[in-house]
């Protein structure tokens, strides 16, 4: 049962990370840009929960009401005024625009709220478990798997049911026809970050409630991001929640073995994945 139990805390805590990752293999699905600073962005959209928290009083479920249209707004302006002038068939100008960006996140936020810890305060349910059969789980975890799979859930029923997911496929395909056929490409783009925004804000609030955060842990959560993205295949929405889980299990296998092997055995099982199945679990398309 001590086996089960340990498994069944990877999953949820993958849950956790297939936040991290779905709006990283949202963007990259739709305009194949590789984010670098998408896990800074994770950390801003905590912060920006932390001041309407505590500003206005408010719990963090209902701060995130606030932060979220705000990480729209500026995801929206971020690939209008600046991401939409680099694109193109050279891939090196967004990383380093993106890269960019990332330092100056990091050093803005640490210009603001200084380099102490902060965490978000949501009250008894951080401690409130719940007794599934022979297993004890935490609510905040099982809350976070349960959102994970909603958001990507809301996600592929956006991409796949709606005039603007048909609009997102049509400009991933390609992007030049798309024009010619009356959608706007960039605009697409920017709507797209702006969404992605929104589901990191959704991760940031599960990263501030379970973990101390300050502004220089974007990175370790890019690198999560990345490699869940990496394992489910690029541009699957649900391989990104089943890469989540794979890095999720890795961890709380490593760390029952032995507690310093949990970042080890996730990065492990990402490059194992990787060895075997070059293109992801679950690659979205075959070129």
């Amino acid at each position: 049962m001590i086996w089960v139990d340990t498994i069944v805390q990877g999953i949820l805590l993958g849950g956790l990370y297939a936040l991290f990752a779905a709006g990283l293999s949202l963007v990259f699905g739709i305009m194949r840009l590789v984010n670098l600073a998408h896990g800074d962005l994770i950390v801003l959209g905590a912060f920006l929960i932390l001041v309407a928290a505590t500003a206005l009083g408010l719990h963090p479920f209902l701060a995130v009401l606030i932060a979220a249209p705000v990480m729209f707004v500026l995801g929206w302006a971020l690939q209008t005024w600046v991401l939409n002038r680099v694109l193109g068939d050279d891939i090196l100008p967004p990383l380093l625009v993106t890269f960019g960006l990332s330092v100056v996140i990091q050093n803005a936020l640490l210009e603001g709220f200084s380099a102490d810890s902060q965490k978000l305060s949501a009250g008894g349910i951080e401690a409130a478990s719940l007794a599934l059969g022979p297993v004890t789980v935490g609510v905040m975890p099982l809350l976070t798997l349960v959102s994970a799979v909603a958001v990507i859930f809301g996600l592929n029923q956006l991409f796949y049911r709606t005039a603007l997911g048909r609009a997102f496929r049509a400009t991933s395909d390609d992007a030049v026809t798309a024009g010619l056929m009356g959608i706007r490409p960039q605009n697409v783009f920017a709507i797209a970050t702006g969404i992605a925004m929104v589901v990191a804000t959704i991760a940031a609030l599960y990263l501030g409630i379970r973990a101390n955060f300050d502004p220089s842990v974007g990175p370790a959560r890019l690198i999560y991001a990345f490699e869940a993205v990496i394992i489910g295949g690029l541009g699957s929405l649900w391989g990104t929640l089943a890469g989540g889980i794979v890095i999720g299990v890795a961890q709380a296998l490593g760390a029952a073995i032995n507690p310093e092997w949990q970042i080890l055995a996730g990065h492990i099982a990402f490059v194992v994945i990787l060895l075997l199945r070059p293109r992801g679990l679950f690659p979205r398309a075959n070129d």
